[in-house]
């Protein structure tokens, strides 16, 4: 069954690539969520069908090679096209630079990284039929690498460096690529990490979130669905013309140029 309009997310389980996948659904026909959490995922589709788009959803881990090819080939064979990618997949630890082993530098990359590059690479010939969109999710810590979160830092600025690589290939192939990096979102992993964080510095968790936004120079943290819509709009007709840009929304948090 052809539709419309489809949109592939990743990472939409929870999160920000819940918060655009169920965006998208009041733009596009039908969704594919793709995560690695089965009931969460089912979770999702259920408010990406109220919020209004047919869905598809697949319990996979994208840092396995084969995943690519059964994500695109099930968004294919279910709806017959894809329009919108967004590789929204993947976190990083933050562990500090000496102490990070190779094996997690390696888990890092596997998923945000190399996930998303393999994932856009298989969806290629379906975005160029369609003249589609790609987003692939950075973070700000790329503009500002710090000892504590390295490897952070590192992969989110190889992401924007793959997603300008990919643009330019766009160009030619009608295939519109951009990145977009987030600041400090509240989601249900930021929580986490302030529930391990606060109590080895001797703080409640109250605490720790309550003074976070002041020491990182912003009045608040972001919410997914303020991503969401950001990455909404990079998928519309309306930003059609802007392609290899790396779009940070942070409140404010990187100062430099």
């Amino acid at each position: 069954m052809e539709v419309k309009s489809v949109a592939v997310v990743t990472g939409a389980s929870q999160g920000i690539g819940k918060a655009t996948a169920v965006r998208l659904a009041r733009d596009f026909a039908a969704i594919v969520l793709v995560a690695r959490d089965k009931e969460n995922l089912e979770t999702a589709a259920k408010e990406v069908r109220l919020a209004g788009a047919e869905t598809e959803f697949l319990a996979t881990d994208l840092r396995e090679p084969q995943a690519a090819e059964t994500v695109v080939k099930t968004a294919l064979d279910r709806f017959g096209r894809i329009d919108a990618l967004l590789n929204i997949a993947g976190a990083v630890p933050q562990i500090d630079l000496f102490e990070m082993t190779d094996a997690q530098w390696d888990d890092g990359a596997a998923l945000k990284l190399h996930g998303a590059r393999r994932l856009t690479m298989r969806a290629w010939d379906a975005l160029k039929k369609t003249d589609g969109s790609v987003v692939f999710m950075s973070g700000s810590a790329a503009f500002g690498p710090k000892p504590a979160f390295a490897a952070v830092a590192v992969i989110n600025a190889a992401i924007n460096a793959l997603a300008k690589a990919f643009a330019e290939e766009g160009i030619k192939d009608g295939v519109q690529v951009n990145s977009v990096s987030p600041g400090a979102v509240m989601t249900g992993r930021r929580r986490a990490f302030f529930e391990k964080w606060a109590p080895a510095h001797n703080m409640s968790v109250e605490e720790a979130m309550s003074r976070f936004p002041q020491q990182a120079g912003i009045t608040r943290f972001g919410k997914p669905e303020e991503i969401a819509d950001l990455m909404a709009y990079l998928v519309s007709p309306a930003a059609k013309w802007m392609t290899g840009a790396a779009l940070r929304m942070d409140g404010g948090e990187i100062k430099g140029v």
